[in-house]
């Protein structure tokens, strides 16, 4: 029935006109269960590489899904976490030490996986993890049902309060390929990029808000 659900979903938003949100925030305000965005991708393949960039601001000292990709068959088919530490899923899991982000501060993040080498990665403010293997010779297939502010603990659902994003996020892109390092660097440094996300692109972006989330003016990344 979930699977039905999110279904009527996509096919009812992505009909919808995408918006450029350059300049613009997801603002989630609270706590809870409910309050999520669904990202409409620019995807007919199967994804055996993942580049995702995204700015989040907040302070919250618990864990939190910054980003969280499930298909039907995979609830982590890609999924960027934090909790004592950077986490990368791609059904099988890597955490990355060492990179720190600040409160009520803007923050930088990239993170990168590719199947061929299981070879994934993390960048936080311009410092770079250890890279790290997980599910080499994996793919992500499948309707992907891709979710920001909650995590996914089935296809589209299952969402715990306790993992919830409460904050900001901005400038979110995602590609199908590992990123070269020069666009990872200027990403990183906020100076505007050559190309957007050809999976999920902030300038052109398909989403549907649900419960307590706003679409405001960004806040200064200064």
């Amino acid at each position: 029935m979930r699977a039905i659900i999110f279904l009527l979903s996509y096919m009812t938003t992505s009909f919808a006109e995408k918006q450029d949100l350059s300049g613009k925030m997801f603002t989630f305000p609270v706590e809870s269960d409910t309050a999520h965005v669904i990202l409409i991708p620019n995807l007919s393949k199967s994804l055996t590489a993942v580049t995702v960039c995204l700015r989040f601001f907040s302070d919250l000292t618990r864990s939190k899904s910054l980003f969280s990709v499930a298909t039907p068959t995979s609830d982590n088919a890609f999924l960027l976490f934090n909790e004592n530490g950077y986490h990368v899923f791609q059904k099988t899991a890597a955490k990355f030490d060492g990179l720190e982000d600040k409160q009520n501060e803007w923050n930088s993040v990239c993170a990168t996986w590719d199947s061929q080498t299981g070879i994934a990665q993390i960048w936080v403010n311009g410092k770079q993890s250890v890279r790290k293997g997980i599910s080499r010779g994996g793919s992500i297939s499948g309707a992907p049902s891709i979710i920001l502010g909650q995590e996914q603990d089935n296809y589209g659902g299952k969402f715990d309060r306790a993992q919830s994003f409460v904050g900001m996020l901005t400038d979110i892109n995602m590609w199908d390929s590992v990123l070269p390092y020069p666009e990872i660097a200027l990403y990183m440094s906020n100076i505007p990029q050559k190309t957007d996300g050809n999976v999920i692109s902030w300038r052109s972006l398909d989403f549907t808000a649900n419960g307590y989330v706003i679409v405001e003016n960004l806040v200064s990344l200064i």
